[in-house]
Order: C-alpha cells, then structure tokens, then sequence
C-alpha cells in the first residue's frame, strides 16, 4: 500500500490519541462499560464521517486552508471566528485538564497521595513553560513516538492485565448515567485539525485517492484502543476508578498517564503558540500571554473554587469544542457541494436529517454535562 497512506493514517491516528484516553475508564464505570462501549462506537462513526465530510471539503478547496479559514470561506467570517472559538475552547480545556491530571500524578506517586496536586502542577507548568519558552522545536516530535509508545503500553496492560479481567464487571449498565460519557468520548475523538494536514500529505491528485481510507483506518485505529483500554480497568477493577485511570494500577501505570499528558501538553502549546504567531499576529508578549499564562490562571481560579476536576473539563472541551466544530463541518461540506473550486476525489452524501441526526447527537452531549 501507498507509503503515503500509512503516514498519513498515522498522523491522524496520532492527533486522536491523546490524555483524552485517561478519562475512559472513569466514564465507562461510572455509566456502565455497555454504555461506554456504545458511545465509543456511535460517536466514533459519527466522528468518522465528520471527519470524511471535512475530507471532502478541502478536495474541493484549491488553495490549502486550515478550519478557520475554510468556515470563513464557505459560511461567512462569523463562521470563521466560531471555528476559532471553538478549536481554542478545545486546547484550553485540554491544557487546564493536563494541569489537572499531571499535578495528581506526581503527588500520588511521590507522595502517595494526592494532597499536592496543586503545587506539583505549578511546578510542572513553571518547567513545561520554561521549555516551551526555550523554542525547543524538536520536541514536537515525541508526539509520534508518544502514540507508538501508548499503543504498545495499552497492549502490554491488555495481555498482562487480561487474566485477571472479571467478565461480569463489562456486562453493566446505568441507564441514569447514559448520556454522561459523551463529553469525555467526543474529547477523545477530537483530531478535525489535522484532516487538511492529511491532504497536504497526498500531494499529486492521484495520490489523494486515499484521503479516504486514511481517515477510516486512522478512525477505527482509536475506536478499538478506546474499547480494550477502559475494558482492562473496569474488568478488573470492582468499585470506583479514579478520574485520571491511570492512579488506579499504582506506579508503573501512572507513568503511562504522565507521559502521554506531557506529550498532548506540548502539542497542544506548540499548536497554540502557532496560532498566535502566525495567523493572529499577536506580539511575543501577548502571544506567551494567551499560550502560558492564561491556563494557569483559569487553573488557579477552578481550583480555587473547587471545580478542578480532570474529567468534568474533558467533557465540557469535547462538547462544546467537539459538537461546534463538527456542526460547522456538515454546514460547510453542504455548502461546499454547491459552490467549490474543483471536482473531490470522494462525495459522502450529506442532507438535512444527517445533519440533524449528528447536531442532536452533539446537543445531547451538552444536556448530559449540565444532568453529571
């Protein structure tokens, strides 16, 4: 197969992949691991196509484009300035969640508990912000060796773990709860921002062929992962689950966790930092304003009135970042059917009750934040 797909697949699969996968667990106890399972696979297929219309959008957009850029020529720049809102919303909550989660890790396990998150995760932000103030370029890399790294830990814990695996744990189901895994599950699902990447990968109209089984195959990549991963915790694990999954194996495990936080941290920061830079135009000041010191801030704030929890702002990144963006999506791959520069490679058909389908399905993600 093209050499070009795989890396492509790959680059997808990577921007999925992140710390969105520690929150798994906790939801899919908390709702019953049938209800997780299920949402893991509706929102995966809904995500999946989401992602295809996105697909199609930018084969039908000569000139290369990233979200913002393509709301704004197909729905207006108010379209556009949602499409930023949203993509911002989404890394925000996600780096606020890191502060969270990472500061939890480190006091669990130097401490053995978790009554120095707070300062640890000052720490941790004082040296990630040091590093990322020293432009260290390179380190944008460990992104890829960071995915290769959990896929293979996730299938060492599945074959070490799976003896002890009690088949009657999976077999739960809480109706009360069903909606509460969605905020998390779409967090997890997240990755819209490196579709044009993708296309840019396949850079003669021949090659662009694949587009389309890239996005499938670096869809389903995470959708089985996000099945075994939480079936391992829940399986074994008969009572509560702790927010960050990871505290709940001790030590070894929860090294899993604060790599693969640091890694998404980085990412997310490098990516933001970009945005700022290059797009906004923002000053050095305002852009290490915007990038370091305002998710401090915010996390300092929630702590302080006691709201700093690593799941609850997962689900609300994943509603609210994941239900606009994939809402603006369908509206502008209907609208790009009409007016685009140049023929795709692949249609998916797409009208009003799809779209109504899929914005209900994102709604409903809402309600359930509000209800848990």
């Amino acid at each position: 197969m093209n050499k070009k797909f795989w890396a492509a697949t790959f680059t997808l699969t990577g921007t999925i992949i992140g710390a969105g996968i520690l929150g798994l667990p906790y939801v899919f106890a908390k709702s019953g691991f049938l209800v997780g399972a299920f949402w893991v696979i509706v929102l995966g297929i809904i995500l999946m196509t989401t992602k295809l219309y996105l697909g199609e959008v930018c084969l039908r957009t000569k000139k290369t484009k990233q979200l913002t850029g393509l709301a704004e020529k197909y729905l207006g720049k108010f379209a556009g300035k949602l499409m930023l809102f949203a993509m911002a919303f989404g890394i925000y909550s996600a780096l606020i969640a890191y502060l969270i989660g990472e500061g939890e890790s480190f006091s669990q396990l130097i401490f053995g508990t978790t009554g120095y998150a707070f300062y640890l995760a000052i720490i941790f932000w004082v040296v990630m912000t040091f590093l990322l103030q020293r432009g260290i370029e390179g380190l944008k890399k460990i992104e890829t060796w960071g995915v290769v790294a959990v896929i293979l830990i996730v299938a060492g814990i599945l074959i070490y773990f799976f003896p002890q695996v009690q088949m009657q744990n999976l077999f739960t189901f809480n109706f009360k709860e069903f909606l509460f895994p969605i905020g998390v599950i779409t967090f997890a699902f997240l990755g819209f921002t490196s579709i044009p990447e993708l296309e840019m990968i396949f850079q003669s109209e021949k090659d662009k062929k694949f587009l389309k089984k890239s996005i499938v195959v670096g869809v389903l990549i995470p959708i089985i992962i996000y099945l075994v991963f939480p079936m391992v915790f829940v399986g074994i694990i008969d009572g509560e689950i702790l927010e960050v999954a990871t505290l709940s194996f001790g030590p070894i495990v929860a090294l899993l966790g604060i790599f693969t936080m640091l890694t998404s941290y980085f990412i997310l920061s490098f990516s933001l930092r970009d945005t700022f830079k290059y797009d906004l135009k923002t000053s050095k000041l305002k852009t290490f304003f915007w990038v370091s010191v305002f998710p401090i801030a915010v996390y300092i704030l929630i702590h302080l009135i006691k709201m700093d929890s690593f799941v609850n702002l997962l689900g609300v990144g994943g509603v609210v970042s994941g239900g606009l963006t994939g809402i603006l999506i369908l509206l502008m791959n209907r609208k790009a059917k009409m007016k685009s520069d140049k023929k795709p490679q692949y249609e998916i058909p797409i009208n009003w009750f799809i779209i109504a389908l899929f914005s209900l399905v994102f709604i409903l993600g809402v309600v359930g934040e509000l209800m848990f």
